[in-house]
Order: C-alpha cells, then structure tokens, then sequence
C-alpha cells in the first residue's frame, strides 16, 4: 500500500514552518541576548509553543506514513 500524497504533502508544509519558526526564534535568541525585554520573551515563548505544536503533529504524521509503508 502506498501512502497518500496528501499527508506527504501536509508533512513537508509542516516541516517547512517548523524550519521557519526555527530560523524566527534564533533571531529572537540573539536579540534577548543582547537586549531582553518581556515583548520578544512573550514572542519566543508563543513560537516555542508553536514549534512544539508543530513536532508534535510531524511526529503523528511520520509515524502514520511508517504504518503505510512510507517514509518516516
């Protein structure tokens, strides 16, 4: 059985934003860094939770494609 292009699909959108979301908090990393303020924790913190979402649903995803037969 193959699995379905959709989810290979939905599985790729998410990798990307995670990689953006990633790329994101690294700035927001850096800035804290040098100049913390309780705005851009606010915002680390709401992309955290984001990324976290997100490897979450990769992981459900990946592991459905395995049990298809795909790649995981």
């Amino acid at each position: 059985m193959t699995p379905e292009p959709d989810l290979e699909e939905v599985l790729r959108q998410l990798e990307r934003e995670e990689h953006e979301i990633s790329l994101h908090r690294s700035t927001i990393h850096d800035r804290l860094s040098s100049f913390p303020n309780s705005a851009l924790e606010e915002q680390e913190r709401q992309l955290s939770e984001r990324r976290r979402e997100l490897h979450a649903e990769i992981d459900r995803i990946r592991a459905q494609l395995k049990e298809q037969g795909g790649p995981a």
